[in-house]
């Protein structure tokens, strides 16, 4: 049986999952995305909990922890697919879906204490999420100018 988190540890890995979080979401705020910073810090504190809690029931039982982070990833799977909207024109929200997804791994990541690997998780997400958008519109741009207009139906949050 493991001793108990202290209350210090517990702060911190709840903060930490609410700050990266926060990046996530600031990213998503300025793009004006239905999932923004609130709901993106929310995703990764729940997440952060539903992890430092699994490891608080399952300790002494002999239960897997990891049995509760399964079902982190299937709630968060709901709540993605609730951000995708499919219109005449096309397909939208999946860069949101998908960045609702990482975030709640984020999440996991911070409550299960691996602060490094929730940090890099995040630095790579903000990366992708910023400099991959406006490549895709210079692709977008070049295919145009070829005569090859890319497929609307498979644009995400552009």
């Amino acid at each position: 049986m493991t001793p108990p988190l202290s209350d210090a540890e517990l702060i911190q890995r709840l903060l930490l999952a609410a700050a990266l979080g926060a990046i996530l979401g600031f990213e998503r705020e300025l793009r004006q995305k239905s999932a923004g910073l609130r709901t993106n810090i929310l995703i990764s504190i729940g997440a952060a909990l539903f992890t430092l809690m699994s490891y608080e029931l399952a300790d002494g039982t002999g239960a897997d922890p990891g049995r509760v982070a399964a079902q982190i990833v299937t709630g968060i799977g709901f709540l993605g697919a609730g951000a995708i909207m499919r219109t005449d024109s096309g397909i939208y929200g999946l860069t949101t879906a998908a960045t609702i997804w990482v975030n709640a791994a984020v999440g996991v990541a911070a409550g299960g204490g691996e602060f490094r690997l929730a940090i890099i998780a995040t630095i790579v997400t903000l990366v992708v999420l910023l400099l991959l958008h406006p490549f895709e519109k210079i692709i977008d741009r070049w295919l145009a100018s070829r005569g090859r207009a890319s497929d609307p139906s498979a644009k995400s949050n552009r």
